[in-house]
């Protein structure tokens, strides 16, 4: 019984105890009141108990985001750096917290397990912020990975009906007609009266039969003209991937390996620059790529340097932004998901220091390039492939210099899916690769991304070198692809 409900019971009771005081002229009424007094001290041992109840739901759920958060602060940066912890503290805070706080505990153990695993609530709510995006590809992983776990008999207010409703719309979403219908199907025999399943069954089914009446009109077709076969090798190559597909491809690990041919090209030497400065002690350079260049300086920035990096920084730290090509402001955008910062030469010596080693070492005049910018990548921060060329005002940006401040668990490569190169994150290292020819025309095979951070916590900075000054230091060839 809930404390008001109980209140206000009792009050009524005295009060009409009060009132009528002539109860004790009858033995009869007065056994009536005996009886109605036993009834309230049962309905206070009920909402004793009830309270009881709680309060010991209650301290078993602190005892256990003690135990959590207690392990979780000794390392922070590594107990975030988990997807699945960083996901179960912003749910516990966003919504868990909301519930205790009215006392409303539904199931006090989400988000306080000790495993990092998700829960079939925990997918099917990834799953539906994916589907709210129109995002069916994702939408498809987290509804299956929701109806595995049901499958697997784990307990869940979600039910198999509407995970598979999710999955099969996402699926046929995504031109799979046969599965879709499929698990259309399993759904029906789970609910054989859901209106919008018997909806899709009769259009699902619909949609292939037409689909295999055209293709079997298309089959009856077997001798192509000259013509058309022609027309059909200008096509793309049967090896051919969308970009997306490439990506994903890359930043799983699955990338193009390199010719022995083309793999004998590269090499590892200790670099100099031409400059004085490292005649006696080069730096460690190593080839990465051959076409475009890229390459890659070993142990060229030190500890202390990456955490006064870090140190000046950190307060600064706001949204990434890119620049909308309608509008020509600065905005943020879902394909780039990061923090980042911009730091200044004169702001400290490390970053002048910094700036000066880019410079000895690429040969290019820094003076114009852009500030040195800072970027954390949390979880799942990514950027998508991208250009870094097409700044004008001091010329394009001509080449990129990006140090890796962290080493990074799972996920967050830099690769290119142009040509399938793919560059790990290792601390203390840089990479450096032009994005123009020495013509000025830009190179469209540097087209790159920042593959989401799976698991850890990743430090970038990066400098962007402009054309105007470097007109004496990379001057044209005679070539427009030099």
């Amino acid at each position: 019984m809930e404390p008001r409900v109980w209140r206000v019971l009792l009050l009524s009771c005295l009060l009409c105890a009060s009132s009528a005081h002539d109860f004790f002229t009858s033995i009869g009424q007065m056994t009536d009141l005996l009886y109605t007094e036993r009834d309230l001290v049962a309905s206070l041992k009920d909402y004793i108990r009830a309270e009881e109840n709680k309060l010991e739901q209650v301290k078993r759920w602190a005892e256990k985001l003690d135990v959590l958060t207690n392990t979780a602060v000794q390392d922070p940066e590594g107990f975030l750096g988990h997807p699945v912890n960083a996901f179960k503290l912003m749910k516990r805070l966003n919504t868990e917290w909301g519930e205790l706080e009215s006392l409303v505990l539904k199931d006090m153990s989400d988000g306080v397990t000790h495993k990092s695993t998700l829960s079939v609530e925990d997918c099917f709510e990834l799953g539906k912020i994916a589907y709210s995006e129109a995002d069916y590809y994702h939408t498809e992983l987290w509804m299956a990975q929701a109806l595995k776990q049901l499958d697997d008999d784990e307990e869940s207010a979600v039910d198999k009906v509407t995970v598979l409703d999710y999955l099969s719309y996402s699926i046929y979403q995504q031109g799979e007609l046969e599965k879709a219908l499929e698990l259309t199907k399993k759904l029906l025999m789970l609910d054989h009266e859901h209106q919008r399943a018997i909806g899709n069954l009769k259009y699902f089914e619909y949609q292939l039969a037409k689909q295999r009446k055209a293709t079997e009109e298309l089959g009856v077709q077997q001798n192509a003209s000259k013509r058309d076969k022609r027309e059909a090798r200008k096509g793309p190559p049967a090896d051919h991937l969308p970009e997306r597909q490439k990506y994903e491809q890359l930043c799983r690990g699955e990338g193009v390996r390199l010719t022995p041919r083309r793999q004998s090209r590269l090499f590892c030497r200790y670099f100099d620059g031409g400059h004085p400065r490292y005649r006696l002690g080069p730096v460690k350079q190593e080839d990465e790529w051959d076409r475009p260049r890229i390459v890659r300086y070993h142990d060229i920035i030190s500890t202390s340097e990456i955490e006064k990096v870090k140190e000046l920084a950190k307060p600064r730290l706001r949204r990434a932004t890119v620049h909308d090509p309608q509008t020509g402001k600065l905005t943020t955008a879902q394909y780039r998901v990061s923090k980042s910062a911009w730091l200044t030469a004169y702001e400290h010596p490390v970053v002048d220091r910094l700036n000066q080693r880019i410079e000895d070492l690429t040969g290019l005049d820094v003076k114009t390039a852009e500030e040195l910018q800072v970027a954390n990548y949390g979880v799942g921060g990514q950027y998508e492939p991208h250009f870094d060329f097409g700044r004008l005002g001091t010329g394009n940006r001509i080449a990129t210099w990006l140090f890796y401040m962290s080493d990074v668990a799972a996920g967050g490569a830099t690769v290119f899916p142009e040509v399938g190169a793919a560059v790990w994150p290792k601390k203390g290292t840089a990479v450096f690769w032009y994005n123009l020819f020495a013509s000025g025309e830009g190179d469209y095979s540097t087209r790159h991304a920042a593959c989401p951070v799976l698991v850890g916590n990743k430090w970038v900075s990066n400098k962007w070198i402009h054309e105007r000054g470097q007109e004496f230091r990379r001057p044209c060839g005679l070539d427009e692809a030099d």
